[in-house]
């Protein structure tokens, strides 16, 4: 494996934007070598977990908690409703609108998710002792905090 700063000048070695998307582009391969045989992907796991854990919401809901783009969630409830692992059913308040809930079996799907991403975290943070994962997840968290708070503004 190439390591992203060999050979790298001293420069693009302090940039923390460079190393962020270095590590991004690590993180997203294991979570895809993660996911690869089970079907689902990034949105369908993200989508998966928000429905656990919030209850069943309407797709524009589901876009907002996870950000994903409007048209990713049509196309990533779409999946996993053909799947049997969530049901889409018309919002009885709005007939415009689906709600979308989380199966037994989207449960069940969701728990072999989390063992392998368990595993894709580990991979990535080879070497890091449980407190250095907490802090990076700290830190992590604290720029996202940051940046969503400058565009609420």
């Amino acid at each position: 494996m190439e390591i992203a700063h060999e050979g790298a000048a001293e420069r693009l070695k302090a940039l923390p934007t460079r190393l962020v998307n270095q590590v991004a582009l690590v993180a997203n391969r294991a979570t895809e070598r993660a996911l690869e045989s089970t079907g689902s992907r990034r949105y369908h796991y993200a989508l998966l977990a928000t429905l656990e854990e919030f209850g069943a919401a309407s797709q524009a809901d589901l876009g907002r908690r996870t950000r994903i783009d409007r048209s990713d969630v049509v196309a990533a409830v779409n999946d996993l409703a053909v799947r049997g692992l969530v049901q889409r059913s018309p919002d009885p308040a709005d007939r415009r609108r689906n709600i979308v809930t989380i199966t037994t079996a989207g449960t069940r799907h969701l728990d072999d998710l989390d063992e392998r991403l368990a595993g894709a975290q580990d991979e990535l943070l080879a070497g890091f002792s449980a407190a250095d994962r907490r802090t990076l997840v700290t830190l992590l968290t604290r720029i996202l905090e940051t940046h969503s708070a400058a565009r609420g503004r």
